[in-house]
């Protein structure tokens, strides 16, 4: 007998827009919750029009928003304000990643909402938070990144700092942590019938993961230059060689076990007592330039010692591991990821592709009860786009 999807009853508000919000809501709706997609008729979600994509959204639109439900609602009517507030009073959960102070401007602040609503969970997911100096300042990743100490610590050693294609501080700093302090108040209402407000600083959730380097200051009492942390390049068990066709490989060696198995198999057992010799790596490299990366990959992967290929993207889509998970699914002239984990007794689908702009207005009126001549009403008020 099938079971219901993990979060199959929780309803959710989502009135974010670009990536942070949209992936947070996105993992709810995979999970199974009901997510409504509310933009404002004006704008929208910019994201709609990011990037390249066919049709009338971009594939990074359409990438983060499915399963989800599509609304338009002007938010600065007071017709708008009336129909949000009658579909909160029954969520769970309302999402918002507007600055500091504007869902109180528009009437659908935290506080109006647990009004009529005490078990609402309310995340608020911002670069810097609802308070401090910097609460009302515009951001983005490397902006979050730049002030947590983060990117200062990444790149070669020598180099500026390397802007990774990898939106930290977005991604699991905004839509994990958030999901996260989301689920945690979901678990509190169904308990006792309070919900949370969860406020949510990216900068704050890239900073309070940067362990290795909190370790150096605790140790050292210094950070260290980028490149030459044990984990960022200084060791030569743990790094990146160049391979003879200019592609790389990425040695993970750390443990002394591992180590003799990759001297061993790079044949040079002399090697091993230099584990934690700095001067090893160019000597390291030269020898990794004397193959291809694929001979060098062959050659590693019956060793089972931390040593591995750096693949493209393109090589990640074909991977054999990550197509034996599952990971990536083809469809409608888009390819996505499947969520990154996996629930006993749950198998993930695509329910629906991203909503189209007001896609499901009508449905969702209806099912909050509102009858035809109201939704013509609101129609012809604008409050509906």
């Amino acid at each position: 007998m099938s079971r219901p999807a993990p979060l199959a009853g929780i309803k959710v508000l989502d009135l974010t827009r670009l990536l942070p919000g949209p992936v947070a809501t996105l993992h709810l709706a995979d999970l199974g919750a009901e997510v409504i997609k509310i933009e404002d008729p004006q704008i929208g979600d910019y994201a709609r029009t990011l990037g390249t994509g066919t049709g009338e959204d971009s594939a990074y639109f359409r990438m983060i928003n499915r399963n989800k439900q599509g609304m338009v609602l002007d938010l600065k009517k007071p017709e708008g304000v009336e129909v949000f507030l009658r579909l909160a009073a029954t969520a769970d959960v309302i999402v918002e990643s507007f600055r500091p102070g504007v869902v109180d401007k528009l009437g659908i602040g935290y506080e109006t909402v647990r009004a009529i609503n005490p078990k609402i969970a309310y995340c608020a997911i911002s670069g810097y938070g609802q308070d401090g100096p910097y609460k009302n300042l515009a951001g983005h990743d490397i902006n979050y990144l730049g002030y947590a100490g983060v990117l200062e610590q990444i790149g070669i050693e020598g180099s500026q700092p390397a802007v990774p294609n990898f939106q930290i501080a977005d991604l699991l700093g905004g839509a994990l942590t958030g999901v996260m302090g989301i689920l945690a108040a979901v678990v509190e209402a169904q308990r006792t019938g309070q919900g949370r407000y969860v406020d949510v600083s990216m900068t704050d959730s890239v900073l309070a993961h940067t362990y290795f380097a909190m370790l150096r200051l605790n140790d050292a009492g210094h950070s260290v230059p980028r490149g030459s942390d044990l984990l960022s390049g200084g060791l030569p068990c743990y790094a990146t060689y160049r391979c003879a066709d200019g592609k790389y490989m990425a040695v993970g060696a750390l443990e002394s076990k591992f180590w003799k198995i990759c001297c061993t198999t790079l044949e040079r057992p002399d090697w091993v007592a230099r584990q934690w010799d700095a001067g090893l790596r160019s000597e390291m490299a030269a020898l990794f330039a004397t193959r291809p990366r694929d001979d060098w990959a062959e050659r590693f992967l019956p060793t089972d010692c931390c040593v591995t290929p750096i693949l493209s993207p393109e090589e990640a889509l074909r991977n054999e591991q990550l197509q034996a998970r599952g990971m990536i699914i083809e469809g409608a002239g888009l390819t996505q990821f499947a969520p990154p984990l996996k629930l006993s007794g749950f198998d993930f689908t695509v329910r629906q592709p991203a909503p189209r702009v007001g896609e499901h207005n009508a449905a969702i009126l209806a099912a909050a009860g509102y009858d035809a001549a109201e939704i013509a009403r609101l129609q012809a008020s604008g409050a509906l786009g």
